[in-house]
């Protein structure tokens, strides 16, 4: 049973386009929670980088996946318990405008469907980088990267279109072969006793907060995390939303920051006193030689196969994820609301996610004809977009402990989940904020301060935002009231 109230009809002209103004969907807490794993792109991850988290951790690595793991479980307290008290769509949309005013809000949607968008442009050119080397190493010709971009692009439009349950069962099969080969290496790497013996030594905080580039660790584990909080955006497509997206959430945050530490104490111990030197000096081949040795020779095969289906699977929870900001912006009138409208068939933002692909398109072929380098592009566009989702927890950390302050402490909750965690939560990805923008260079690539300058067009949109929503205030109240999906019942489109 939904805890919501119902759909209601949306009028939008024609006959033939009234439609519902919610979205509907039946996910469970095991699909909710796989397809916000896919946006983490596992296998991704403990193949490439995780190694660069040695790089700079050391072997004492698994505990930024487990600072990591403890610092955004205690943002999650504050996040559900603002999913129960606010039970709209919009996710960060809604908590940020309930919490610090509709200005600041819709300032933080036009940064989310920024940053976004900049992660999924990167996944692009990266999965065409990963495509065109997987066919090479099966002894197929040298491809261009973004034929396999347009590839994948057409396959993640066509399942964006549709009801949300059809890339959700697409995502639960590659998320499970992904675990299940991840876990295969840390099963066989430890039963086996690593390169040197089993040692609890990688799990010992003190030496590893006495390094000189713990910061930079910290940073590159807190990046593997970003997408988990998605969860909340399906709340309209999921089975009783009020338990699902709470505990899908805790979930992805706990299965995340396990997976990871497990998998980094795995790698380490897979070279043991060789792992730094290792990941400094082969940090691509890394993992895949480590499959070789301690599974079986060839099975790095496998996981080159994986990684191509995982950097798609993250293009399809992507693209999802920023047709239903769009979406739920289009409903209340603060971009075009033809983005609002909901398929009548399949229940889904089709028009939103069109435009989706459309723009993505285009930003595509504008860095194909300029020539861009497609493993720069993948770099910026991926640590600039990861960047302004960091900035968006902390904002939405800042709305919970403001928002619950006005109001003051629900009967059913406590201080700790409406006042403490989430004030430590935004205190922590402040920090994590200010040393990503320090060591900008490590993020987005480069000399240091030399892309410093992408950062504007992180703060343009976070303004725009900010400058239509009291455009709306002076000129159009009627819209301003409605900011922040606090209406979901009918929405006037004339």
């Amino acid at each position: 049973m939904r805890n919501d109230p119902p759909p209601t009809t949306l009028n939008t002209g024609p006959a033939s386009e009234t439609t519902t103004s919610r979205l509907t969907g039946n996910m469970g807490i095991t699909e909710l929670v796989l397809s916000v794993l896919a946006f983490s792109a596992p296998i991704v991850t403990v193949s490439g980088f995780i190694a660069f988290t040695v790089i700079f951790g050391g072997t004492t690595s698994p505990v930024a996946f487990l600072t990591a793991t403890v610092a955004l479980t205690i943002f999650a307290v504050g996040f559900t318990t603002m999913t129960k008290h606010i039970p709209r769509p919009g996710a960060f949309y809604a908590y940020v405008s309930t919490g610090l005013g509709k200005i600041v809000g819709l300032g933080g949607a036009y940064l989310a469907i920024v940053s976004y968008s900049m992660i999924i442009t990167g996944l692009y050119s990266f999965t065409g980088i990963t495509m065109s080397a997987l066919v090479q190493s099966f002894g197929g010709p040298e491809t261009p990267w973004w034929v396999w971009s347009y590839t994948a692009f057409a396959l993640v439009g066509v399942l964006g279109y549709f009801n949300i349950e059809l890339s959700a069962k697409v995502l639960s099969v590659v998320m499970i072969l992904e675990v299940v080969v991840v876990m295969t290496f840390n099963v066989a790497t430890l039963s086996k006793g690593g390169a040197e013996g089993l040692s609890a030594a990688p799990f010992n905080p003190v030496e590893f907060f006495s390094q000189s580039e713990v910061g930079v660790a910290l940073l590159f584990a807190f990046l593997t995390f970003i997408g988990f909080e998605a969860t909340a955006m399906y709340r309209d497509e999921v089975k009783n939303p009020n338990k699902t997206v709470p505990r899908a959430t805790y979930l992805a945050v706990v299965l995340i920051g396990l997976l990871y530490c497990l998998s980094c104490y795995a790698l380490v111990s897979a070279y043991g006193s060789k792992a730094v030197d290792t990941a400094t000096n082969n940090p691509t081949g890394m993992f895949n030689d480590a499959l070789d040795r301690f599974v079986m020779p060839g099975f790095s095969n496998v996981a080159l196969v994986l990684v191509a289906s995982s950097c798609v699977a993250a293009l399809i929870s992507t693209h999802n994820v920023i047709a239903r900001y769009l979406f739920n912006i289009g409903s209340d009138r603060a971009l075009p609301p033809y983005l609002s409208r909901v398929h009548k068939r399949h229940h889904s933002p089709h028009l939103a996610s069109i435009t989706v692909s459309i723009v993505v398109a285009l930003a595509l072929l504008s860095f194909v004809v300029a020539g861009t380098d497609a493993a720069q592009l993948y770099g910026q566009m991926a640590g600039l977009g990861s960047t302004g989702v960091l900035v968006l927890m902390a904002l939405v950390s800042l709305a919970v402990a403001v928002f619950f302050f006005r109001k003051g402490v629900p009967a059913s909750e406590n201080i700790w989940k409406v006042f403490v965690a989430p004030i430590v939560s935004f205190l922590a990805l402040t920090a994590v904020v200010v040393f990503a923008i320090m060591r900008f260079e490590l993020v987005v690539g480069g000399e240091p301060g030399q892309n410093l300058g992408l950062l504007y067009v992180l703060g343009a949109s976070l303004l725009l935002g900010t400058l239509v929503a009291a455009y709306f205030r002076w000129a159009k109240p009627q819209i301003y009231q409605g900011l922040g999906r606090r209406d979901t019942g009918p929405v006037d489109l004339s």
